[in-house]
């Protein structure tokens, strides 16, 4: 396996597999706030850099929920655009970041607050597959800030579920 092919993101996704992951960022998340330590703020973060970087590959979260989680419990499969959603894992990291080196300059409000809005995002996919990230991709690419070609699937109706056509 070379290292190309672990730093790929999938395309398509199983929505329910990030439906999970979101589920499971939200649990983590809660912890985090409830804690408010640097410690749980960096796990926080580092499980988006890795499912930036690769999807589920090296994530456990991702790992859980596409090899555990989706087939024995929800069943499903739901496949869209891949680039939507590797778009709202960054965002997801950015504010993950944040929230981890506010709580390690010792703003640990800022940071429960910052992690406030993680959790409302995740909450919003998790519970009603509404992707708050995927929307704004979305919206950038209809106003050219991210070109068509990123996402062919996304302005394609015929493309978005692969399995269906």
């Amino acid at each position: 396996m070379s290292v190309r092919s672990v730093l790929t993101f999938p395309n398509p996704v199983n929505d329910y597999a990030a439906r999970t992951t979101a589920g499971l960022v939200v649990v983590l998340a809660i912890i985090a706030v409830a804690v408010n330590t640097p410690v749980l703020y960096g796990i926080l973060a580092l499980g988006f850099v890795l499912r930036v970087a690769s999807g589920p590959t090296l994530s456990p979260f991702g790992q859980l929920s596409v090899r555990v989680l989706v087939p024995k419990v929800v069943r499903k499969e739901k496949l869209v655009p891949g680039p939507p959603k590797r778009f709202a894992q960054t965002i997801g990291l950015v504010v993950s970041g944040t929230a981890f080196v506010l709580s390690l300059l010792g703003y640990g409000l800022a940071a429960q607050i910052t992690t406030g809005v993680l959790i409302a995002a995740a909450t919003l996919e998790s519970v009603f597959g509404f992707c708050l990230g995927c929307t704004i991709f979305g919206f950038l690419q209809r106003r050219g800030v991210i070109p068509e070609s990123v996402c062919e699937a996304c302005n394609n109706i015929s493309l978005r579920n692969p399995a269906a056509v």
